[in-house]
């Protein structure tokens, strides 16, 4: 009697998630991976001989499975906390915080990197009035806080950091590691938080001589949403709580114009319309674009900065706006840097090189 109570409930159990696989309609997108998910593929003679109908159809089911997420978060605690696994899909928690493995390091790829930041500034700004106003930074990931205290494979940082330098050796290096620590950045994200980076910006005003940048007291920080959750947490499947994503500003700030080359608009610098967006970080500078500049009509300089950035750049630049005329955003994961010359040309500005860790690593992205 026992067991055919227990055939038939798991007999019920299987039939009404079928049911409710079928019935359900299809989604089309998974907020919680930030992926697009699969479709159920077109059936032909053809894509079942050559066997493309069943592999697309084992990625529709598994994409489309009822309580996918929930089933998600069940198997990856029991990986952790039963298999006693390390990481889960090359990403781990620690201290409340969910961050990626970076290993192994690849020295190639930091050279890849260099070598692309060397032909701009060769083709660009060598021999220009900006050519002895050229400095880069490195943003350490939330491993080099992390990493090796919990018992993850660590690159070798300072090896990085060291080839950065040899291989720039035209740009000022600042190294802000020290400015920054595990509470710097999101629990579940990769990025920094913005009103934890003062300290960041004061560093490079220092070495830059500018004036406001990590004041503190001139600037107003302002909760854009309260249960931000980054990119980390739905890729990790852990049941980890959200926190608020604030932005920092002020009347210089908010009086700053931006201007998409991509979309051809103009905007502000915090795009509060991007908060319910697939990316939350968008409230930044509208996320990641080609090239996009700002424009300070409240600026008491005419001097104006170049950056050379990841996605990372999108919350420093709104910090440095009070110093500059003009900041011009370049991301060349979106554009190619032989089509540079076709946009800026460099006469006297500031040039900053800041990228992260991540990036260096997996350079390929670079155009």
């Amino acid at each position: 009697m026992k067991k055919k109570v227990q055939v038939i409930i798991f007999a019920v159990i299987f039939f009404g998630i079928s049911l409710t696989a079928w019935v359900s309609p299809d989604k089309e997108y998974s907020e919680a991976e930030r992926r697009l998910l699969a479709k159920m593929p077109q059936i032909s003679l053809e894509s079942i001989v050559d066997g493309s109908f069943e592999e697309g159809f084992e990625k529709y089911t598994t994409d489309q499975f009822p309580l996918r997420d929930q089933f998600r978060t069940v198997k990856a605690l029991f990986e952790y906390k039963v298999f006693g696994k390390k990481d889960n899909n090359d990403l781990y928690e620690a201290d409340g915080h969910v961050a990626q493995i970076l290993w192994p390091y690849n020295a190639g790829s930091v050279t890849n990197a260099t070598d692309k930041f060397g032909s701009i500034y060769e083709n660009l700004i060598a021999g220009t009035a900006s050519e002895d106003k050229v400095y880069v930074s490195v943003i350490p990931d939330k491993g080099y806080y992390m990493a090796e205290a919990s018992g993850r494979p660590v690159i070798d940082y300072e090896q990085m950091f060291s080839q950065v330098k040899e291989e720039m050796d035209y740009a000022k290096y600042i190294d802000i590691t020290k400015d920054l620590e595990l509470r710097s950045y999101y629990t579940t994200d990769l990025h920094w938080k913005q009103e934890n980076i003062l300290p960041v910006t004061e560093v490079i005003g220092q070495a830059m001589g500018l004036e406001s940048a990590g004041k503190a007291d001139r600037l107003e920080q302002v909760e854009a949403k309260p249960d931000f959750r980054g990119v980390y947490y739905g890729q990790s499947a852990l049941p980890l709580p959200a926190e608020p994503i604030y932005y920092l500003t002020n009347d210089v700030i908010e009086g700053a114009v931006t201007f998409n080359f991509e979309t051809n608009q103009e905007g502000k610098v915090y795009d509060l319309d991007g908060l319910n967006g697939k990316d939350p970080y968008d409230v930044y500078l509208s996320g990641p674009t080609p090239l996009l500049t700002i424009e300070n009509p409240a600026a008491e300089t005419d001097r104006q900065l170049v950056i050379f950035r990841d996605s990372f750049g999108s919350s420093l630049a709104p910090l440095l706006i009070e110093d500059y005329a003009k900041i011009t955003l370049v991301d060349i994961r979106y554009i190619q840097s032989g089509f540079l010359g076709q946009f800026i040309e460099f006469d006297g500005q500031d040039v900053l090189f800041i990228y992260g860790t991540t990036i260096l690593n997996d350079s390929s992205l670079l155009k």
